[in-house]
């Protein structure tokens, strides 16, 4: 999400978004066009937030086979 709120904010002409603001709008969607939630990795690797709870978030991530050897899994 940081990546797409600096996008918007260069196109809109100010100097910068907050992540929390685009995921908010994600959250908002009724259809996840962008990226799944689940997919949503911390700048640092910390898996972070997920509505059906982080242990939901690694199911869905080994289930599509990601490597969950490089995130942080928050305690």
């Amino acid at each position: 999400y940081g990546e797409i709120a600096r996008q918007i904010a260069q196109k809109q002409g100010i100097s910068r978004m907050s992540a929390q603001a685009v995921g908010g709008a994600v959250g908002h969607n009724p259809i996840s066009i962008l990226i799944p939630c689940h997919r949503v990795v911390g700048v640092n690797g910390r898996l972070t937030g997920y509505a059906g709870g982080i242990e939901k978030k690694i199911q869905l991530l080994t289930l599509e086979k990601c490597d969950m050897h490089s995130f942080a899994v928050p305690k």
